[in-house]
């Protein structure tokens, strides 16, 4: 019996096999096994395990997920074709638990499919919600920060959380008007509720969830995630349906002077009720959250990681904004453009530790041609950009951290081998404000204080497991401020 299945086993990977050259699909590993596929390959980091099997079979790649047919492409001319001849065809988002349970069914902005409802959500991002004109609450919430750094003086520093805690109180200020972390934060009760909603979401949201490959498990209830969804998802909803309705009451009779973004969508929902509804408002808010903190926040830690690791790099950058900025004011939005080096530091470092570095899956609305091959309607597309963007064909000695590589470089892409933020329709619309909530948190650090590691050994760089490429090991640092700096620092 057991030759006999086997023997079956061998039979049907074998016919598999032939049967993807005759219908002209892409390459695929052998075998794909029966129910598993090809998940047998993998391992984590996901992105670092994709590479490593492009790198023997092929930069394109048809790989099967369990019940999941998966493009993997690694290779500067498929991206190329998937950002430009087939960027409709691949516009649109895979059906996954997070998007029906997390992103309100399919119809917030990161999961809604490519059409009117997907344009208008992304026409209000960039117009209303993510343009420059909340840079107070950048400002504000960096200058808090200096004043936490400068108090705790000679005690070690958690950079990872105060990353994290200054993303997210940014977020939170423009979509709600109220922080929840550090000092003056909304009712305590109510923040560490949202803290706890806020983990939870991370945790859920932010891995590879085995129940969208097999679809047995959600069906009989082995796996438990969905059902850990559909309880988070209601505990939210609760949540933000208060926070419309505080903001909804804020704007009864007045018109503010700063509009956070509920009241923004409230105000449009008078005029086009059916276009921004309370459940459309929700999933912005959420969509905004998990696209702007973590990311943003990892950006930063591996920035000051590599930078206490290369302290010329550091003093180079320190020197560029003493002298292009002097030492009588803080620096402001205004002062970015005068720091081309700072800039090389920001653009390397999302080369090298991309915050999406499998990009935001898409999937094919139809049947397209990718590389010469056949790509089916409906797989599911990984675009791996840390590969290409990390690969010694295309940049030199890749992994040694160069920002010099940079210079007189003055877009925010080059071409289809640096594209951190995507590209194509389903870029992401938020990366201005990334880049300059970025740059002015990195260049405040590094204007204000002297940085050092908390011992002579080197900072640990391991990347951890997440699909958001954090760091394994949380950065812990050691600071001071500035003598050229005290006087600033003791007035704000």
């Amino acid at each position: 019996m057991l030759l006999q299945f086997l023997l079956l086993i061998s039979l049907y990977t074998i016919v598999k096999h032939l049967l993807k050259k005759i219908k002209n699909l892409p390459p695929s590993p052998f075998p794909t096994l029966p129910i598993l596929g090809h998940l047998y390959l993998l391992k984590r980091p996901l992105h670092r395990a994709l590479a490593k099997i492009s790198s023997q079979h092929g930069p394109l790649l048809l790989l099967q997920f369990g019940s999941r047919r998966v493009l993997v492409v690694s290779s500067l001319s498929a991206v190329e074709e998937c950002f430009t001849t087939n960027d409709i065809v691949l516009a649109n988002r895979p059906h996954v638990l997070a998007a029906k349970h997390l992103g309100y069914n399919s119809t917030s902005f990161i999961w809604a499919p490519y059409g009117d409802h997907w344009r208008n959500l992304r026409k209000i991002s960039v117009l209303e919600i993510l343009s420059s004109h909340r840079l107070h609450i950048r400002s504000d919430e960096i200058r808090l920060l200096l004043q936490r750094l400068v108090k705790l003086k000679d005690q070690t520093v958690a950079l990872k959380a105060a990353f994290f805690e200054l993303t997210f109180n940014v977020m939170m200020r423009m979509i709600a008007g109220k922080r929840y972390y550090g000092g003056n934060v909304a009712e305590g009760e109510e923040a560490r509720k949202f803290r706890e909603i806020v983990k939870e979401t991370f945790e859920l949201a932010g891995a590879s969830n085995v129940e969208d490959f097999f679809p047995l498990l959600r069906w009989t209830g082995i796996g438990g995630t969905e059902k850990r969804m559909i309880a988070l998802q209601q505990r939210r909803d609760v949540f933000m349906q208060e926070l419309i309705e505080e903001n909804r009451r804020r704007i009864v009779g007045s018109e503010p002077p700063n509009k956070t973004m509920i009241q923004v969508l409230l105000s449009l929902q008078e005029s086009e009720p059916e276009n921004y509804t309370d459940q459309i408002i929700k999933g912005l808010m959420i969509a905004l959250l998990a696209a702007g903190t973590d990311t943003s926040s990892a950006t930063m830690e591996w920035a000051m990681s590599l930078l206490l690791n290369n302290p010329d790099v550091l003093s180079k950058a320190q020197a560029e904004i003493d002298n292009q900025l002097g030492h009588d004011h803080l620096i402001d939005e205004s002062d970015l453009p005068k720091l081309p080096y700072l800039h090389c530091i920001i653009n390397e470092i999302l080369r090298m530790y991309p915050a999406g570095p499998l990009l935001v899956p898409h999937e094919s609305s139809d049947e397209c041609m990718v590389g010469g091959f056949r790509v089916a309607r409906g797989t599911m597309v990984l675009v791996n950009m840390w590969a290409i963007q990390n690969d010694p064909k295309i940049w030199q000695e890749p992994r040694n951290f160069k920002p010099e590589r940079f210079e007189g470089f003055e877009g925010v892409r080059d071409g289809f081998k640096f594209m951190p933020f995507g590209s194509g329709r389903r870029s992401c619309p938020g990366e201005g404000l990334a880049r300059r909530m970025i740059g002015l948190a990195l260049g405040s650090l590094l204007q204000c204080f002297e940085w050092t590691r908390v011992s002579e050994e080197f900072v640990d760089l391991t990347e951890g497991t997440a699909l958001t490429l954090p760091k394994a090991q949380p950065l812990l640092a050691e600071c001071w401020a500035r003598p050229t700096m005290v006087s600033l620092l003791s007035q704000i």
